[in-house]
């Protein structure tokens, strides 16, 4: 048995991360994957991606995010928060940080495994799976019977089917659910620093690669510290308080 712990959107919070992976530690993880936007938002990006570079020499593996991506190509795009907090990151990660985000890959594998930021169709157009049209093609776009993605900050999980639509439900905490079989599957991730579902607590997964079960849990971690670490840093206000209600 190995035990896969899955942690998606990060957005530089420190405290939420130390909880997470806390958690993961006690639950008997042996390997972490990191699904991309290490960074942006929260105040300590410099921390997480010191973090994350470390674990991928002891055999995690990470992928690229928009946020990540941003801070190398520009963040035109993004919101007006979204923009500051890009612009005041990229002055707080010296070359060799930047470096390796630039690195990071826009997909990884793992035996019947696929790890993507968003969609999996067009991994660099950056497109939420909100819906079972996007989830459906991702699930054609690969040979891969389970992808694994983030970008989106709310759980959500996707069944694929022959004759219709992939069927989404919306996963409870803390409940393994079979995904063993043949079948094909796409799991929405939590956001580790940053939920959006209305639950304020630190989301990540664990997927046991041999039973084929998938937990997706929740973790309390100090969201008063993390959000005055964003106000003292001068980021935009709603980036921090948003931590506290989820959205």
């Amino acid at each position: 048995m190995t035990l896969l712990a899955l942690f998606a959107d990060i957005h530089g919070n420190r405290e939420a991360l130390d909880a997470c992976l806390a958690d993961a530690q006690r639950r008997g993880v042996e390997r972490l994957i990191f699904l991309g936007d290490l960074i942006g938002y929260g105040a300590d990006p410099a921390y997480v991606v010191d973090l994350v570079a470390g674990k991928l020499r002891d055999g995690a593996m990470a992928i690229l995010g928009n946020h990540d991506a941003a801070l190398i190509a520009g963040c035109d795009s993004m919101n007006s928060a979204a923009r500051a907090s890009i612009e005041w990151t990229r002055r707080r990660l010296d070359k060799n940080r930047q470096d390796f985000l630039a690195g990071l890959p826009l997909t990884a594998e793992r035996g019947d495994l696929l790890f993507v930021h968003a969609d999996a169709a067009e991994p660099r157009r950056w497109t939420y799976v909100t819906s079972s049209l996007e989830a459906q093609r991702s699930l054609r776009a690969t040979s891969k019977r389970v992808i694994f993605c983030g970008h989106v900050h709310r759980p959500q999980l996707y069944a694929a089917a022959t004759f219709r639509l992939p069927k989404a439900r919306r996963p409870a905490t803390g409940i393994p659910i079979s995904i063993a079989g043949s079948g094909k599957w796409l799991a929405v991730l939590g956001s580790v620093g940053q939920p959006r579902d209305e639950n304020p607590a630190a989301a990540y997964a664990i997927y046991d690669d041999t039973a084929g079960q998938l937990t997706f849990l929740r973790v309390a971690y100090d969201i008063s510290t993390a959000a005055e670490k964003i106000r003292a840093a001068g980021l935009p206000d709603i980036l921090a308080a948003r931590l506290f209600v989820g959205r």
